[in-house]
């Protein structure tokens, strides 16, 4: 058998992704008790950079929030948005009047198309306890000709999502297919809606001291497990420790023992779009003119306006789990 191992490299900020993956980010913030309006108490936020609190060094940051933690309304062009909230909730609205409170195991699917602005908001909703957050946001590019489809927004709720337990592994599928079994249908127009493009997110738990085969995939595509929380793991002999990725050959099954420490693995995969990708901020084309149209467009439009009353807008601290879609729509959990 040869290596399985094709390159391994450190979890940066963000992290490194491959095609048609574009970004990754890990949040994980020990937010302290709530001061009863959703925020930190106040003497907290006392030497912090506020609308700019991304200090590494620090347990919780408050990132573009200035009373609230989370990133205040922005748009995006071009590319989807997949946010795995594993502890604490995310407040999303947006300019297409949809809006929602999600946490706890949820997933949020965006679609940005065309163009779309929204709010992702962290609050605080325990004022007598702490209030922890982890979370995944994976950009996935559209192809060229989905960069300007209807933006779309759907929620994964956390009892919906499947979880396969095999052995000593619990395997959360949020998108594409664990052997037999299938992720709830991602958004309609995603590069990941056709099963042929083989794009998959699992969230992979493995208790320590034990192993987990990674089965392989039906075709020549790329995939990285990211090590993001644990000691060290084994693959073919070679010791990994955590806060690395692993890039993969897909079409080997890949053996990981596990140390003496419970190990958690994202992985990503999916068949490369291969187009030119252009970058800016929160545009993703695959042209500098196009993205020059993109911000010229925004400053003429703001992609539809914004709805809300604020920029940080937040839902009322009582509410719940719910999904309030474009067409009206109310789901609550």
């Amino acid at each position: 058998m040869n290596d399985p191992i094709i390159k391994i490299f450190p979890l940066s900020m963000p992290w490194q992704t491959q095609d048609p993956f574009l970004f990754s980010v890990y949040h994980l913030d020990h937010y302290p008790k709530g001061n009863g309006e959703m925020g930190p108490e106040p003497e907290l936020l006392k030497g912090r950079n506020l609308g700019n609190d991304f200090n590494p060094s620090e347990k919780w940051r408050m990132y573009h929030g200035q009373t609230i933690p989370g990133f205040p309304y922005h748009p995006h062009r071009g590319f989807e948005t997949v946010t795995i909230l594993n502890k604490g909730f995310c407040d999303h609205s947006d300019s297409l009047g949809a809006a929602g409170r999600f946490g706890e195991g949820d997933v949020q699917w965006m679609t940005a198309g065309r163009g779309v602005q929204h709010s992702e908001m962290f609050p605080l909703l325990k004022d007598d306890q702490d209030n922890p957050l982890e979370l995944f946001q994976i950009w996935l590019n559209l192809p060229k000709a989905g960069k300007f489809v209807e933006p779309h927004f759907k929620m994964l709720w956390n009892e919906d999502i499947p979880v396969v337990t095999e052995g000593n592994a619990t395997i959360k599928v949020v998108a594409g297919n664990y052997k037999s079994t299938e992720a709830i249908a991602p958004a309609p127009d995603s590069w990941a809606a056709d099963p042929n493009n083989e794009v998959a997110i699992w969230n992979i738990h493995v208790d320590a001291n034990s192993e987990y085969i990674l089965p392989k995939a039906g075709s020549k595509i790329n995939r990285v497990l990211y090590f993001y929380e644990g000691d060290t793991i084994q693959i073919e002999g070679q010791n990994i420790n955590s806060k690395f990725g692993i890039a993969l050959d897909p079409l080997q099954d890949v053996h990981v023992t596990i140390g003496a420490e419970n190990a958690h693995f994202i992985l990503l995969q999916g068949k490369p779009i291969n187009e030119p990708v252009a970058k800016y901020g929160p545009f993703v084309m695959n042209t500098e003119e196009e993205i020059q149209q993109a911000m010229e467009e925004y400053r003429l439009t703001q992609f539809g306006g914004w709805p809300w009353p604020y920029p940080d807008h937040v839902h009322d601290k009582e509410k719940g789990r719910f999904a309030l879609y474009p067409d009206g729509t109310l789901v609550e959990k």
